[in-house]
């Protein structure tokens, strides 16, 4: 499995606020939490828009699944349509303003608060009622569905988890006599067994594009305990838990075991560090082994998640998700063909095109994926101690998460702790002072 830390969890944030009040949503109205929209009957195609999710084989695949879809009578065929990563926001930006959005498209991982803000956003609350009907509803993996639900309704489906988990190279392990960590400590005693052969023990980056190193600090906060907002959905960086695993970090950094260049490292020089043996352990995609490739892969592990001084395990993942747009030719025919989808998506696993880990327990399930045993341990150990960018306040993510998600504020953030620059409080009130600045 491919998971691409360049595209598979892109956020929304290219939009600014100025260009989401000048597309104004066109007059396309909210919708109650019943559904809204055109109902059955419309003739219109309905126009599924997806993203290069994974490999070369994905998006055929995925088209082949869409196009196999027969409508009953009276309801809407459906057409398909890549959309690029490349300037993907104003692609749909400039969709929705037009009123030549699609009926139903997956996109950024925080892209749908965005247009549910707006009122441009169709909720999924009928659809649901549905699938507890016919099992779909109880085969998402736990916790999954709410982490999309808001104030009005559930505004959009699970799709595919980008996840971020600890990796650890065992025959690297085995060479410097050093055990796997399962806890803080023990994660440093074997970052500096690794020193000794001049091996990094926190492999991560923070250049151009290379999301992950912001992530992986972040992990270690919800590792403790922590995250970036309250109860309340309001930043809440400075925290007595932010503040330690932001320490732990900098001690990481100043005894040796974090690449001096990582500050500057894109995913690309990440890998090449992987691949070259230089990194021994540290936070990546789930994808990690299949990106780096070649005969390094086998021998990069996933790690169980370790325990934190607060006797606490987490990390940050993302579900990414597919939303159903108010400004919609038939709604009605727009849930008749994601039943059919999530019915029929298996393949895109099962045949390993790269996407995303799956939030189907029935996916999971199958021979074909199990036979990849670094992905089974992220379904069974990771996925149901992680949490979205709303930690440690609530399961769900929000609107002001999009002031974090991938933001320079964050880039800064993780930079001047990787290059060892700043304490944990002085940073951490920075960019709490910064995300507050740019709350919508």
């Amino acid at each position: 499995m491919v998971d691409s830390t360049n595209f598979s969890r892109r956020s929304f944030m290219g939009l600014s606020a100025a260009a989401l009040a000048g597309t104004a949503l066109a007059g396309c109205s909210g919708s109650s939490a019943g559904g809204g929209g055109g109902g059955g009957g419309s003739s219109e195609p309905l126009k599924f828009w997806n993203m290069p999710w994974g490999q070369t084989t994905f998006n055929p695949l995925d088209e082949k699944i869409t196009k196999a879809y027969a409508p009953a009578a009276g309801m809407p065929p459906v057409t398909y349509q890549v959309i690029q990563w490349a300037n993907f926001n104003q692609t749909f930006a400039s969709a929705v303003a037009s009123r030549t959005n699609p009926a139903v498209s997956s996109g950024g991982g925080t892209q749908v608060f965005q247009f549910e803000a707006q009122g441009g956003i169709d909720y999924v609350d009928k659809l649901y009622e549905t699938w507890k009907q016919n099992g779909l509803y109880d085969d998402f993996l736990p916790g999954l569905i709410d982490t999309l639900k808001v104030e009005k309704g559930y505004a959009a489906i699970p799709y595919n988890l980008d996840m971020r988990v600890l990796w650890y190279n065992q025959a690297l392990l085995k060479q410097v006599g050093a055990d796997v960590p399962t806890d803080w400590q023990s994660y440093l005693d074997t970052a500096a067994a690794l020193k000794k052969e001049n091996i990094y023990g926190y492999g991560t980056g923070a250049g151009a594009g290379a999301y992950t190193g912001q992530h992986a600090i972040v992990c270690w906060m919800i590792n403790n305990g922590g995250g970036l907002f309250d109860e309340n959905k309001q930043p809440n960086a400075v925290t007595p838990e932010n503040i330690e695993a932001v320490e732990f970090v900098l001690e990481m950094v100043s005894k040796g075991y974090v690449d001096p260049a990582s500050s500057t490292y894109t995913s690309d020089n990440v890998q090449s560090q992987w691949k070259a043996k230089k990194f021994g352990m540290g936070y990546d995609t789930g994808g990690l082994a299949a990106n780096v490739a070649g005969e390094i892969a086998k021998d990069l592990i996933v790690m169980s998640p370790i325990t934190s001084p607060s006797g606490k395990k987490g990390a940050l993942y993302f579900p990414n998700n597919v939303m159903v747009y108010a400004n919609n030719p038939s709604v009605e025919g727009t849930h008749a063909f994601l039943t059919y989808y999530y019915q029929n998506m298996a393949p895109l696993w099962t045949e390993a095109t790269g996407i995303g880990l799956p939030p189907l327990k029935s996916i999971a399930a199958t021979d074909e994926f199990k036979q990849n045993k670094n992905n089974v341990k992220i379904i069974e150990e990771w996925q149901p101690i992680s949490k979205t960018w709303a930690a440690p306040g609530t399961e769900a993510n929000f609107l002001n998460v999009t002031t974090v998600d991938a933001t320079p504020a964050m880039n800064v953030f993780t930079q001047s702790i990787l290059g060892g620059q700043t304490d944990a409080r002085t940073a951490l009130t920075k960019l709490q002072d910064e995300v507050k600045a740019n709350l919508k």
